[in-house]
């Protein structure tokens, strides 16, 4: 049997149409859409299908979204006996991984989200924060950059691959930031379309909100290895999960270390399981020999699953 790891995008990845061939073709993906819809108690996939995009981007409605779709995708895999041996998500992605290796329900995973969401947008005063993406320059060059920024906060925020590490912070420092990362040698810095400072520090006030709502949420321990974003090594135990997703709001996603240590485990291929083909795109610059899947809808699902069953 091939050893397949799943990767779940995270917010960015989102796009009005997402998700609506799959509902089209599949029962079982129209009763999870329905389902989500009640547990949210409003329209989130018409949302999905039709949009307004403005709406849809808003980090509230953006993060289950993403998970559902994910999700519902997941779910078609898991009725093809297609089960991975490892996952990992980004940022938000990391929900999703958790509920495929059943540490989190949907139906606890949805509301969850949506309130993350809400407490990362009210966390900082709306367009006062912002994120860059650095090209060209690695992590000890920018961190020591990062370090002569005075009086604002600036932060690493998400380590993707070589040459591409975002940074966060307010609007005033990651200005500063990007002045001195030119400076420094920095090919590019680009501006991110993001609301707030997202995985820096200015999230700790967000952290401590939803460490009273995860309180209330159960979380079992995964069937599978779950790679942290905060720690790039896997976990299992619920109460490690627990406390790394509140880490996590504040902490540098480790996504380039987590596949690296994913295929030190050895895969036959990293399978993108959701919107769009970032991550994807990611790992083919972590390592160009790893083969990759992006399943994002009908024609790659059957694609993935044709692989997968072949000489099985």
């Amino acid at each position: 049997m091939k050893k397949v790891a799943f990767m779940f995008p995270g917010q960015g990845s989102q796009a009005v149409g997402m998700g609506k061939d799959i509902f089209d073709e599949f029962s079982d993906a129209q009763q999870l859409y329905q389902e989500a819809d009640q547990v949210l108690n409003k329209n989130l996939s018409e949302l999905m299908f039709k949009g307004p995009k403005e709406e849809l981007t808003e980090t509230e409605n953006a993060q289950p979204a993403l998970l559902l779709s994910s999700i519902a995708l997941h779910s078609l895999l898991l009725k093809e006996e297609i089960q991975p041996v490892m996952a990992v998500g980004h940022s938000l992605g990391e929900y999703s991984a958790l509920v495929a290796a059943g540490a989190l329900s949907i139906e606890e995973a949805l509301p969850l989200v949506a309130t993350r969401g809400r407490l990362m947008e009210e966390a900082f005063p709306k367009g006062q924060g912002t994120m860059a993406a650095v090209l060209g320059l690695d992590e000890e060059a920018i961190a020591s950059t990062l370090a002569k920024v005075e009086d604002e906060t600036v932060n690493i925020a998400n380590l993707n691959c070589p040459g591409q590490v975002v940074i966060s912070g307010s609007q005033a420092g990651v200005e500063l930031a990007t002045s001195l990362l030119k400076e420094r040698g920095a090919k590019r810095v680009l501006p991110l379309n993001v609301s707030g400072p997202f995985h820096s520090i200015l999230m700790q006030p967000a952290s401590e909100a939803f460490s009273k709502y995860l309180d209330e949420v159960k979380i079992n321990d995964a069937s599978i290895p779950v790679y942290a974003n905060v720690t790039a090594t896997p976990v299992t135990e619920s109460g490690k999960i627990r406390e790394l997703l509140i880490e996590q709001l504040y902490s540098p996603v480790r996504f380039e270390e987590s596949i690296r240590h994913m295929l030190d485990e050895g895969v036959d291929a990293l399978v993108e399981v959701g919107n769009g083909k970032v991550l994807s795109g990611l790992v083919k610059k972590i390592d160009k020999s790893v083969k990759t899947f992006a399943v994002q809808d009908t024609a790659s699902l059957h694609e993935f699953i044709s692989w997968y069953k072949e000489d099985a």
